[in-house]
């Protein structure tokens, strides 16, 4: 998974970027909390890793801006020093989904990322998606419309299967590069345009088949299941 930190100690953040990479997540590293609310307006993440003390704004606000931004509900971990009950109740209510209270135990963060992550619906791995006219099975590759077998390349499978899997979320190009390729995020994006390009035609991606890939200036590709009547 890709995953955003906000923690102003260097020591700290760096100790938790080890311990997810060694899980094979991919961590975006900031130390301030403009620092990430402005990232967010051009990129995308699958979880968010917070401290409550930045040299900025608070994890609090950080986290209220960020559910007041976002039109995805990306799952929130605090970690903060703070520890008392009425600090536990505010972050909650500033629109955490969990709380863990420093130091971290590496075990319990493992453990409680995977909580957060099987949580959303987006990041629960099946062998197959139904979404009418598309059938995708991962097990061997296959790809259906409407019963018809569709022929495509590994990575257009692959892709197809990241954006079926993540319908009415706004992605980010660098967030499908590392997801799908592997990538550093801030490499050339013009392979993520080129396939998007692809699978768009080989999957006749149009109102017709109930379904809109739109691209999103400045930002990246954002997969719709429309309506009937949006469809006419």
């Amino acid at each position: 998974m890709r995953i955003a930190i906000v923690e102003d100690e260097p020591v700290q953040a760096e100790l938790l970027q080890n311990w997810l990479q060694a899980e094979d997540h991919t961590c975006h590293i900031f130390h301030d909390g403009k620092s990430l609310l402005q990232a967010i307006k051009r990129d995308s993440y699958d979880l968010l890793i917070a401290d409550w003390e930045l040299p900025d704004l608070s994890g609090i606000e950080v986290i209220k801006r960020i559910r007041e931004q976002l039109d995805w509900p990306i799952p929130v971990l605090m970690a903060t020093s703070r520890d008392s009950e009425e600090d536990v109740v505010s972050g909650l209510e500033a629109g955490a989904d969990d709380y863990m209270v420093k130091p971290i135990r590496h075990q319990e963060l493992r453990a409680r990322i995977t909580a957060l992550l099987r949580r959303s619906s987006a990041n629960e791995p099946t062998d197959v998606i139904d979404a009418p006219p598309y059938r995708f099975q991962r097990s061997d590759h296959s790809v259906t419309i409407a019963d018809q077998r569709i022929q495509l390349k590994a990575k257009e499978f692959l892709l197809a299967i990241f954006l079926f899997s993540n319908v009415g979320r706004l992605l980010s190009r660098g967030h499908i590069l590392e997801s799908v390729w592997g990538q550093r995020g801030d490499l050339n994006t013009r392979t993520v345009d080129q396939h998007i390009s692809l699978i768009r035609q080989k999957l006749n991606l149009n109102p017709q088949n109930g379904w809109r890939l739109n691209a999103v200036y400045g930002h990246g590709y954002r997969l719709e299941k429309i309506t009937s009547d949006e469809s006419r």
